[in-house]
């Protein structure tokens, strides 16, 4: 059997689908399984292995241009069935219009249409954690395959090769980064939400506390996009940073978190990167629901108010549940953390 999978479209939501793919690897053993994705998705799962192929998909969007060349694409793979991770109209269209037998996804979107088997949406989605949504998915699609779904605990774990990791160190040691002192690295952005931004005098506060109390240094990592948050933080440091912001490709990222003996971060894609490569991690939660994407296996640290979690990305009012998390408040959970490593 050759199965394809349609991954998500944002990073935490990649880590997140983990262990559904693990689960169907563990199910169909002998199968072929790639894993349909966009580019930077490579850097994330360049070295799993239960995965056979990653095929990265033009881009485009949903454009009518576009999905044509994606079916194209994916009908040259001549795949038996496809599990869809993605909620949209356009990924169920692409699978369909490239001829693949047996399509499964979640409802929604008018797309049931275009599924072999639409599933309904758990209703217990808000409150448990995202993983599982991937896993009910994985599972149910299992059993129209005629395959009893393995019982797996939920594994999160992607391997970093050990090339991957070297060039990581060289790039750090080219940096005046001292191997022989904790590394901690932090992420004080967010792309798609500026409500989950703590506040960066806070960040550099902690920074600081950090590297006083046991040497440590600070790596500022994030997308070009978070550049600006990256400058807030180091502006406002006493002991100063080292800023890879925007310098780094994602898999690069992933190597030097690896690398690192904790991350610091909002609830961002990169969190759940550090739990994924086995680095501690200690994200600040605010306006987003820690039940269902807080970093799997890592440290929350959030202080509850009335109006949290309320998902939007402008807070309208004073941003209270940020601004009550004070840097000593992280403080603790990071060197607990570090204890732990």
């Amino acid at each position: 059997m050759k199965l394809l999978v349609r991954g998500t479209n944002w990073i935490g939501d990649a880590v997140m689908s983990v262990p559904a793919m693990r689960l169907l690897r563990a199910s169909f053993p002998q199968a072929s399984i790639a894993l349909a994705t966009q580019e930077w998705a490579e850097g994330i799962f360049r070295d799993a292995d239960f995965i056979d192929e990653i095929l990265v998909l033009e881009a485009g969007g949903h454009s009518p241009k576009a999905i044509r060349s994606q079916a194209k694409q994916l009908r040259q793979g001549g795949f038996d069935a496809a599990l869809i991770f993605t909620n949209s109209f356009g990924s169920a269209l692409v699978a369909r219009a490239a001829g693949i037998a047996k399509r499964f996804g979640y409802a929604g979107e008018g797309r049931a249409i275009l599924l072999t088997k639409a599933f309904p949406k758990p209703e217990w989605r808000s409150e448990r954690h995202e993983i599982f949504y991937y896993i009910e998915l994985a599972g149910s699609a299992a059993a129209e395959l005629g395959v009893e779904a393995a019982a797996l605990d939920p594994d999160v774990s992607i391997a970093v090769s050990e090339p991957r990791r070297e060039e990581a160190r060289k790039m750090l040691a080219s940096k005046g980064i001292d191997s022989s002192a904790p590394l901690i690295a932090f992420g004080a952005g967010s792309q798609n939400s500026r409500a989950k931004r703590w506040l960066p005098e806070r960040f550099a506060a902690v920074a600081d506390a950090l590297s006083e109390e046991i040497g440590a240094q600070t790596v500022l990592l994030g997308s070009k996009e978070d550049r600006d948050a990256s400058a807030k933080v180091s502006g406002e440091m006493r002991t100063g940073a080292f800023d890879l912001t925007g310098e780094t490709s994602l898999e690069k990222a992933v190597a030097v978190i690896a690398e690192a003996d904790l991350l610091i971060s909002n609830d961002m894609g990169l969190a759940h990167v550090a739990s994924a490569v086995g680095t501690p991690v200690v994200a600040v939660f605010g306006p987003t629901n820690h039940l269902t994407t807080a970093p799997w296996g890592g440290t929350v640290v959030r202080e509850p108010v009335e109006c949290s979690p309320c998902m939007l990305r402008e807070c309208p009012i004073d941003h209270r549940c940020m601004t009550r998390v004070t840097p000593e408040m992280v403080v603790e959970k990071a060197l607990a953390g570090l204890r732990k490593n």
